[in-house]
């Protein structure tokens, strides 16, 4: 009789609904992206072992032995093949060059000195060698390449002087300008006007010395190597200038 009082109670509870599975993740199967790594690193290692086999020996004992010679390596044996190097200098032989540059620096800071050129011309031993850097408007009119002779002799006579008294020593005439354009109408181009101001100081250096011509080169930068922003008629007066660069003839730019 109870059954029939509650007819609820006798039916089945309804079953529960399965969780969906999560979604498929994006992109490639994680084996698939360890695979590809695989695959890369044994083609960079086969590449790795064919550079190996294919190399060229005699290149590789001509790189050996320049590098074997710059650190002081030596070998008691021998030597039918000399590897090439542009230069050969022990330490001691850099040692002495580095004095040299630097006594070359003091004669050209005392010549200063003595002429009075304190204002015009500064000297700075660089890494290769020394700078003997001179303004132009002690050495020519603005836009023109006509040296001032009578201040030709008292300038460049310094430079004269260390080359006639260190013959294992070159230099380098660089022309430079202020990269305004040049209103004299000679010159149509700052790198005409500054290549004619850098020959006609080697000129001048030739004809008053007896120097032999090949021991000297003569360059125009116009205003590609300024020392300051030319914004200013100050930073301007600066850039204009003559360098003198002093270096020994067994340099590799030279």
């Amino acid at each position: 009789m109870a059954s029939d009082k509650n007819p609820q109670a006798q039916q089945p509870a309804p079953a529960r609904k399965a969780p969906e599975p999560p979604p498929p993740e994006e992109g490639i199967p994680p084996w698939m992206a360890t695979f590809a790594d695989m695959v890369t690193l044994l083609l960079c290692f086969f590449v790795l072992l064919l550079s190996f086999t294919t190399q060229d020996i005699k290149n590789f004992k001509i790189l050996m032995g320049a590098i074997q010679e710059s650190m002081g390596v030596q070998k008691d044996e021998m030597v039918t093949n000399i590897p090439y190097a542009q230069t050969k200098l022990t330490f001691e032989d850099r040692k002495a060059e580095n004095r040299q540059l630097v006594e070359i620096g003091v004669r050209l800071k005392e010549y200063i000195r003595a002429k009075d050129l304190t204002k015009t011309a500064r000297v700075s031993n660089e890494k290769s060698g020394v700078m003997f850097r001179v303004s132009n408007s002690a050495l020519f009119p603005k836009g023109s390449a006509e040296l001032n002779r009578s201040e030709a002799e008292r300038i460049l006579g310094g430079v004269i002087e260390v080359l006639q008294e260190r013959e294992a020593y070159n230099c380098v005439i660089r022309g430079h300008t202020d990269g305004e354009r040049p209103t004299s109408g000679v010159f149509r181009s700052n790198w005409e006007l500054s290549a004619a101001r850098a020959a006609a100081c080697l000129r001048w250096i030739v004809e008053h010395s007896g120097l032999d011509p090949d021991r000297l080169k003569a360059v125009g930068y116009a205003s590609a190597k300024p020392i300051l922003p030319s914004t200013t008629e100050a930073n301007r007066r600066i850039n204009r200038r003559v360098d003198f660069f002093i270096l020994p003839d067994n340099y590799r730019t030279w």
